[in-house]
């Protein structure tokens, strides 16, 4: 996966100001470049968990698409675990043709994992900055 810089400040940003909650969001680009990030409403307000709501989803998946872009991952954060799936993110996984990117917020600076869900099969990734 690629990202931009700008996009993963956004991300990490997004997800520090949603603490003590899980933050969610869409990267969305062309070419399998992650270009335009979309902040989601976690509607679980949780910090062990997230979901995002239909309507908003339908919405940016709209935006997206009126870009000529597509979806390129889906982020969200852990804010007391490591950035490894739970049993809950694999089995909830809705998306194979993207990445599954976890920003961890355990430690003073913030530290992200990237992987590939299929079939409930987790495959790490690596992520390239441009």
């Amino acid at each position: 996966m690629y990202a931009s810089k700008k996009v993963w400040k956004e991300m990490y940003l997004h997800c520090q100001a949603e603490r003590p909650y899980e933050a969610c969001g869409l990267l969305s680009g062309r070419n399998g470049r992650a270009e335009t990030i979309w902040r989601m409403a976690n509607i679980d307000k949780s910090p062990v968990s997230f979901s995002m709501d239909l309507e908003q989803l339908q919405s940016v998946f709209h935006a997206i698409r009126a870009r000529g872009e597509r979806l390129v991952a889906v982020y969200h954060s852990h804010p007391t675990a490591p950035p490894v799936p739970s049993s809950e993110d694999i089995a909830f996984f809705s998306y194979p043709e993207a990445a599954y990117i976890i920003v961890s917020l355990t430690r003073k600076h913030p530290a992200f994992a990237c992987y590939q869900i299929r079939e409930r099969i987790v495959t790490p990734q690596k992520v390239s900055f441009y």
